[in-house]
């Protein structure tokens, strides 16, 4: 794919000189002819809210739009509703998938989101 690694992409958002957000992108897993996946989109609690995701998730999706990948999915976790409520404001819908992780014995159901 052009313009992205074959596995992952990486951005960063900084302020101050100080890293306030992150995000990691790539083909979706398990490969899904033109599915791109947001992987993981974290920012600092000082900058919620400030458009700080609003920009890494738009850059992501716009660098796997370019590398042929128009439609994107990502997972959530199912009781995150902070997350949940900011991707469906950036056009994001469940689509029906469901999953449970387990973490230290715990289990951690997720959601998956798509758009596109």
């Amino acid at each position: 794919m052009p313009g992205l690694p074959a596995h992952t992409s990486h951005l960063v958002a900084s302020a101050a000189g100080r890293v306030v957000g992150w995000a990691c992108l790539g083909p979706y897993r398990p490969q899904d002819a033109d599915w791109g996946e947001v992987r993981a989109l974290y920012v600092h609690p000082d900058v919620l809210g400030t458009g700080v995701g609003r920009a890494l998730l738009t850059a992501g999706t716009a660098r796997l739009r370019a590398a042929g990948l128009p439609r994107v999915r990502l997972w959530v976790l199912c009781d995150n509703r902070r997350a949940r409520r900011f991707y469906e404001r950036a056009g994001f819908a469940p689509d029906g998938a469901v999953q449970c992780d387990e973490i230290d014995g715990a289990g951690v159901p997720e959601v998956r989101y798509a758009r596109g």
